[in-house]
């Protein structure tokens, strides 16, 4: 009997037509027993109601294994449990402390801290609030003071039973995801967060002020409460139902990445390579390396050799970063780091001058790097220096910086030295079109913009700029420049520079999507895509470096373009433009 219903089971499953799993995995942590990895029930069981696929995260000390769990989930679940020892947030323990568990500390700590980098959005229940804040630069209580607490946090009720009040901070995800000002929940702890750090921030109080809730302060999924939402049912499913479709925001992101190629025009991180960077290192001292490359998801990046602009009566040798003969010993010294770090890390990345090369890195599971040059002022005075470094493998040059050069006039500090593009200008945009090198207009005064638009005979681009529209500032494109740059089949890249996102300098996120879709009205879907000038002053929150960009894809997939919609804007219209200034090389 039990085999015949077995296999009606299979028979009915398998009329079904097949189709894609939609079900993103989130990991949940166990707690450790004796000899025992065990789980509360009602915690995978909240999963699969939200429409999740629950998967078990033993607690294993082992970086590799740690590392291979997250490539295969979409969220995490930190659970309840045990203390943590207090050496961890670097306190001894006292009195009031309790039991700690060893196996949990350290594999749940890296765990969180690992997921933070790429992220994977987090929900933390209980202790799992208190992981937060440890794995990310909080502090917690190991023992509420009676002295100071006026309520009972530690409840003999039944687990199902509200117990206390929660009042939730004005403007959080807390209070968007029940839109209510005050909560009734249980409570079954002795210990809590009593500092959030700078990367969260307190969304919930219980009525003696003790935190009861924190979540993100960077625009990142991260959420942590002190109670236990998994026995409360209805009312604690909300909390599941936001990881899960946090969870599978990101397993949609995670697959279009897979599909397409992501290409970011614009960052300054050479400039760094000098000062003994090592690109293999997540070093906070750069915005691009390649853990973040991989967190983040791009395929592709543009690094140039960015050279700052002399005033009148400055030399380039005496404001260069580093000592050497001029500009164009300058530039080459970034290039030869560049190389150097290529070649330190030819495993993993490799540098690529068109669509062929980074697809085949991309499949080679290499990171591609393009160069370019900022600032025209790297060819000097002679036209055959363009020719120099085209060899070298440049893909663009941004005609000019902040300042007029001998090549145009700067959108800044412009003194209207040629009135537009200066003669010898015109002669390096001609020569620039005949080596098959895109013409970069960011930074360039308006005259400039038009001029060069004229004189090339290839599409030209802005590599890093945005909508005057919206942020007026003189770096930014008017609208009328944009629709003349569309109508010549170029493209407008926007910027993650907080003064060109708003005049405040308050950027986030939300400001670097409305110069997109601005763009996009103006301009079309065919004429956008992103430059984010990490490490030249560009990130904002939710936007903050190379390992957040796949919020940048997140943001779209809300926004619901087309997959070829976004494809366009995440690198396919940056390398159409490229693909046709390379193939109309004139000879």
């Amino acid at each position: 009997m039990e085999s015949f219903l077995l296999h009606e089971h299979f028979n009915e499953l398998d009329s079904k037509a097949p189709r894609i799993p939609n079900r993103p995995v989130v990991g949940i942590t166990t707690n450790y027993e004796g000899i025992d990895a065990t789980l509360r029930s009602a915690y995978y069981r909240q999963i699969v109601e939200a429409g999740g696929t629950p998967m078990l995260i033993p607690p294993v000390n082992d970086n590799d294994v740690i590392m291979s769990t997250l490539e295969h989930i979409d969220a995490l679940l930190l659970t309840g449990g045990a203390d943590f020892n207090p050496l961890w947030h670097g306190d001894e323990p006292i009195p009031g402390l309790h039991h700690i568990n060893r196996e949990r500390d350290l594999p749940e700590l890296m765990l969180t801290r690992y997921a933070y980098y790429r992220q994977i959005p987090i929900l933390g229940i209980c202790r799992g609030m208190q992981t937060l804040a440890i794995a990310l630069d909080g502090h917690i209580q190991q023992d509420l003071p009676n002295a100071e607490v006026r309520m009972k946090h530690s409840q003999d009720a039944d687990r199902e039973e509200p117990t206390h009040t929660v009042f939730v901070q004005k403007d959080t995800l807390l209070k968007k995801i029940y839109n209510r000002d005050r909560m009734f929940v249980n409570s079954f702890h002795h210990q809590a967060v009593d500092e959030a750090g700078d990367k969260l921030r307190v969304s919930a109080t219980a009525a003696d002020k003790v935190v009861e809730a924190v979540e993100s302060n960077e625009h990142k999924p991260i959420l942590g409460v002190q109670w236990h939402p998994e026995w409360l049912g209805k009312d604690g499913q909300p909390l599941f139902k936001w990881l899960v479709d946090e969870a599978r925001l990101l397993m949609e992101a995670h697959r279009f990445h897979r599909r397409n190629l992501t290409v970011d025009s614009h960052c300054d991180t050479p400039m760094f390579f000098p000062q003994g960077i090592d690109f293999e290192q997540r070093d906070p001292r750069i915005l691009y390396d390649l853990h973040k490359m991989r967190d983040g998801g791009p395929d592709a990046v543009t690094m140039v050799a960015y050279l700052p602009q002399p005033k009148e009566g400055e030399r380039f040798v005496d404001i260069a970063p580093f000592k050497v003969d001029g500009p164009r010993a300058y530039a080459d010294l970034i290039f030869d780091k560049i190389d150097e770090t290529v070649l330190a890390h030819s495993g993993y990345i490799a540098l690529a001058r068109n669509r062929a090369e980074i697809e085949a890195n991309k499949r080679a599971d290499k990171k591609s790097l393009m160069i370019g040059i900022e600032n025209g002022l790297a060819i000097e005075d002679d036209l055959k220096n363009v020719e120099h470094f085209a060899k070298r493998g440049i893909v663009y040059i941004t005609l000019c910086h902040n300042g007029d050069n001998q090549i145009c006039d700067s959108a800044r500090n412009s003194a209207c030295t040629h009135g537009g593009v200066s003669p010898f200008g015109e002669q390096v945009i001609h020569e620039m079109n005949r080596l098959g090198l895109m013409v970069d207009l960011s930074h360039a005064g308006e005259r400039s913009f038009y001029d060069a638009l004229e004189i090339s005979k290839t599409p030209i681009v802005c590599s890093h700029s945005n909508a005057k529209a919206l942020c007026d500032v003189p770096r930014n494109l008017t609208d009328e420049q944009m629709k003349a740059l569309a109508a010549k089949g170029g493209v407008c890249q926007i910027t993650l520079y907080n003064g060109f996102l708003r005049t405040d300098g308050k950027a986030c996120i939300d400001d670097a999507m409305a110069h997109l879709y601005h763009a996009i009205d103006v301009m079309g879907i065919d004429y956008v895509g992103l430059g984010t000038d990490f490490d030249g002053d560009g990130g904002v929150p939710g936007l903050a470096d190379a390992s957040e960009l796949i919020n940048f894809t997140k943001a779209l997939l809300r926004r619901r373009f087309s997959e070829e919609d976004m494809a366009k804007i995440w690198g396919g219209n940056w390398l159409r433009v490229m693909e046709a200034v390379q193939g109309l090389r004139f000879v």
